[in-house]
């Protein structure tokens, strides 16, 4: 069963990348020779994503187009080898706290959801997942969880395997103030998912801030953290890309770093273990995904992560 799922795996991605029927490409790939690489020695080709964000969730048109970018940007990660692809916190909407506000929409207030077209973004979430399967590429994509009233919805990550199932989610636990007030209800506990023999943390939103869930997530012993971020408007934004390379390095594991396409940066990237870029997006804030091999050869990881979980709990950190 396995063996049949890579192979479909690797079909579809060679048809997606050449335009070959899948017929054509399956010919290929089974003359192609094999590696008898044990599950998870081999590297793990992560593709992170920059992409448009919208702030209406009552925008139906505009849920649409956001849909149809990440698609888009799906096919091309895909077509570049990626067994995953990881989006921005927003990829779908990121609603402001004037879009939805129960005061009018020139005045923040208390979100009413009601309002926000439900219908349209768990289809759309459906064609994501049903993509995800086709193409055999793992999908990281951040979109509201709805809840039953009177709970607010979870600003979540959806993990989507690569047979196209929801398999995880994770809700950011931290939130901005806005966020608390008016928009959602916080999450409460450290998701981590497993692919390829690799085990991902997943982070969100206000959670880049607080090194200490980064901490939380080296003692799950994770390969790296998926960091999905909004930046637009925020002041100090580029701060962003420092935290998260000074979490990559003092923690020694990976952090892809997903943000909005936009010109005036920052821009999305993949981190190494000892906080330097390994890939990033075009710095014009061109919608597009860069890919890099996550993979454990860096020799000195494993001793400095060693080395700092006896110190923590030496000194009682």
């Amino acid at each position: 069963m396995t063996t049949d799922r890579n192979l479909k795996r690797r079909v579809r991605a060679r048809a997606a990348k050449t335009g070959e029927s899948y017929t054509a490409a399956l010919r290929h790939v089974r003359s192609a020779p094999s590696t008898n690489e044990p599950p998870g020695a081999a590297p793990l080709p992560i593709a992170v994503a920059q992409s448009t964000v919208r702030t209406d969730p009552a925008d139906a048109v505009g849920l649409r187009a956001s849909g149809a970018e990440v698609r888009r940007l799906m096919t091309d990660a895909a077509a570049a080898g990626a067994r995953l692809v990881h989006f921005t916190e927003g990829a779908i909407c990121f609603p402001d706290k004037y879009a939805l506000s129960e005061l009018g929409p020139d005045e923040a207030g208390p979100a009413d959801w009601s309002r926000a077209a439900w219908t349209v973004l768990e289809d759309e979430l459906g064609q994501v997942a049903r993509l995800a399967g086709e193409l055999a590429i793992w999908t990281v994509l951040a979109a509201p969880h709805r809840r039953p009233a009177p709970s607010r919805p979870h600003n979540s990550l959806y993990v989507v395997s690569d047979e196209g199932a929801v398999v995880a989610r994770y809700d950011e636990r931290t939130l901005s103030n806005t966020k608390l007030s008016y928009l959602y209800d916080p999450g409460a506990a450290p998701v981590t998912v497993s692919v390829d023999g690799y085990r991902l943390g997943l982070a969100l939103g206000m959670d880049v801030h607080f090194p200490e869930l980064f901490t939380e997530y080296e003692r799950l012993d994770v390969d790296g953290v998926l960091v999905s971020y909004e930046t637009g408007g925020v002041p100090g934004r580029e701060t962003v890309t420092t935290e998260a390379r000074g979490y990559a390095a003092a923690n020694s594991y990976w952090i892809s770093l997903a943000v909005p396409a936009d010109a005036t940066g920052p821009h999305a990237g993949i981190i190494g273990p000892r906080g330097g870029w390994s890939a990033s997006c075009p710095p014009d804030g061109t919608p597009a995904v860069a890919v890099a091999d996550v993979h454990r050869d860096d020799e000195l990881s494993p001793y400095a992560r060693d080395w700092r979980r006896r110190t923590r709990d030496r000194v009682s950190l």
